[in-house]
């Protein structure tokens, strides 16, 4: 049964003539009794009796009816439903990323995806890179924000556009005397807007937890050197990392973003050596993506341009990646 066949049923059923049913549909009305011709044909009975005042339907057209409204609503929903989704009026879109991110980049692509999408839902995974990696492969995500340090292996069947470029900064209390005094004990500036590596580890200092990939990095940066860091507190996650920075228990080493907004927190640039992050957008290469993903990564796009446009607060210290759009 075709649904054209269906609301023609439907059209003569409840006017009880060809000739006004063929006239609402806009079809000529030959072609209309050929619609129920062929679907009479398709179900072997008869649908309709005819008779000097009209038609009226047989015990199978009787049976037919309702079915056939059903059928006719459904179609007219999904038609509905479809049409919606391509407006972005709802629908879902599963995003990924790192808890560095989260509490920084995230947030504001949200923000913004919701005020102009507020019919789409959204579901957040909060885990590590490989964790992501896995996720998107398996169709549990449909897009992922990535962090990596350009000596990742490529991951078939997943795409990374490059974002941004983030240098990695010095956090303490604000106000706080451990970045002054790892300054005054090399006879230097008291109000440093710079640290090295190893004034850094001079300075006691909260650390992420092992499984986070800034610890790593920040690990073999130590261990580069020769230098051996001075800890704290050991173990974090990243929401207690900056509360006990906060707290004036130690400093940490955090990407620039997280900073932003944080008046509680002074950031203090690291050099000698500069470290550096670049995040990611990733994607499945080889699945189209849903209307609410596309939406959702021209808005982290528009994001990562707003926040890193010259004159912002964040201009110097992270940098937009080119990319093909």
């Amino acid at each position: 049964m075709k649904l054209d066949q269906l609301s023609s049923f439907e059209a003569v059923a409840r006017m009880g003539h060809f000739t006004r049913a063929a006239e609402e549909l806009f079809l000529a009305q030959p072609s209309l009794s050929r619609q129920i011709a062929a679907l009479e044909a398709n179900l072997g009975a008869k649908l309709f009796r005819r008779g000097p005042a009209g038609v009226t339907l047989t015990d199978a057209g009787e049976i037919l009816l309702p079915i056939a409204r059903r059928m006719l609503a459904d179609a007219r929903a999904a038609r509905e439903q479809m049409d919606e989704l391509a407006g972005l009026r709802r629908g879902h879109v599963r995003l990924g990323a790192p808890p560095t991110l989260c509490v920084s980049l995230v947030a504001d692509v949200l923000a913004a995806f919701r005020a102009a999408h507020p019919g789409v839902d959204l579901h957040i995974t909060e885990a590590g890179s490989r964790t992501l990696v896995d996720a998107l492969n398996e169709n549990a995500l449909d897009l992922a924000l990535m962090v990596t340090r350009g000596t990742e292996p490529s991951v078939p069947g997943t795409e990374l556009i490059p974002l941004l470029s983030e240098e990695l900064v010095v956090i303490s209390a604000a106000g706080s005397p451990l970045p002054r005094q790892a300054k005054e004990q090399r006879g230097q500036d008291p109000a440093p807007t710079e640290l090295t590596l190893a004034e850094l580890a001079q300075i006691p200092q909260v650390a992420f937890n092992r499984s986070y990939d800034l610890r790593v990095a920040t690990d073999a940066a130590f261990s580069a050197s020769g230098l051996t860091p001075t800890i704290a507190v050991e173990g974090a996650e990243m929401d207690a990392v900056l509360r006990f920075a906060e707290r004036g228990l130690g400093v940490a080493v955090v990407p620039a973003m997280v900073v932003i907004g944080r008046p509680t927190l002074d950031s203090t640039r690291l050099v000698s050596p500069q470290l550096t992050r670049t995040v990611n957008l990733a994607r499945r290469s080889d699945v189209e993506p849903s209307a609410a993903a596309a939406a959702m990564q021209q808005v982290v796009f528009d994001t990562v341009d707003r926040l890193t446009a010259p004159g912002t607060d964040l201009a110097r210290l992270v940098t937009a990646a080119p990319r093909n759009r």
